[in-house]
């Protein structure tokens, strides 16, 4: 996914898709950490520049797909 400028990017998991495998928090500890079962927490904030390769990674990784990146776009006005 290619960032634009002007915009950011969140993680976002599919609760129905999720399997609680944790390898998103494997690869990604810095926004991701898991609950008792195993099933990801997100941090409630954009990716940072430095982390969004990794993020991509982790995105690509997760074995059920259910982990997402997507972009928010910012209004530059506000």
């Amino acid at each position: 996914m290619a960032m634009r400028r002007g915009g950011n990017a969140r993680l976002r998991v599919d609760p129905i898709d999720c399997r609680a495998h944790g390898l998103c928090q494997e690869l990604l500890p810095e926004l991701v950490s898991l609950d008792e079962w195993g099933y990801p927490l997100l941090a409630d904030r954009a990716v940072p520049p430095e982390l969004m390769t990794h993020a991509r990674r982790a995105a690509a990784a997760c074995p059920t797909l259910a982990l997402h990146l997507l972009r928010e776009d910012v209004d530059p006005g506000t």
